[in-house]
């Protein structure tokens, strides 16, 4: 996939894992923890046998959003820990 594919995929990732989380971040912001989320969700899912992230697809974008909300979680635990 090309870098075109991976924002926009990272984009609306983002932005699903933001609508599910409540959270109120930016375009920007989005993009980045989407993008960030498709590989902690492709960790995530080959740890347990599954298929990682395999194109621009909706089991992709499954992945990706998987991914994006552990990652939101996190930060959060980091912010109130910090």
């Amino acid at each position: 996939m090309n870098i075109i594919g991976w924002i926009i995929l990272g984009g609306f990732a983002g932005w699903i894992a933001s609508l599910l989380m409540g959270s109120r971040d930016n375009l920007l912001i989005n993009i980045i923890i989407g993008i960030i989320g498709a590989f902690v969700g492709g960790f995530l899912f080959s740890l347990i046998g599954g298929t990682g992230i395999t194109g621009f697809n909706l089991w992709s974008m499954f992945v990706a959003v998987i991914g994006a909300v552990v990652l939101i979680a996190i930060l959060r635990a980091l912010r109130r820990n910090a």
